[in-house]
């Protein structure tokens, strides 16, 4: 069983630094509440997700999962 935390852990380690890179690299939201307002077409805006922008949110949602699933693996193991 031992082997098997040092390659979770490993994986939890290097999860967290993907994460931590994925969600520093994106833009920060300046629309703020201006979205509800009437600035919606650019919150839903056509080219968001297939830019830039939207692979990083989609890997800052990947490595988030996997960060959760190791995280529940490693207390389920140390129990």
């Amino acid at each position: 069983m031992e082997p098997v935390k040092i390659i979770v852990n490993i994986i939890l380690v290097l999860d967290a630094l993907v994460l931590v890179v994925a969600v520093l690299m994106q833009q920060g939201n300046t629309a703020g509440l201006g979205a509800i307002g009437g600035g919606a077409e650019t919150f839903l805006g056509k080219n968001k997700a297939r830019g830039m922008e939207g692979r990083l949110a989609l890997i800052t949602k990947i490595a988030a999962g996997v960060f959760i699933g190791c995280a529940l693996l490693m207390m389920l193991m140390s129990r």
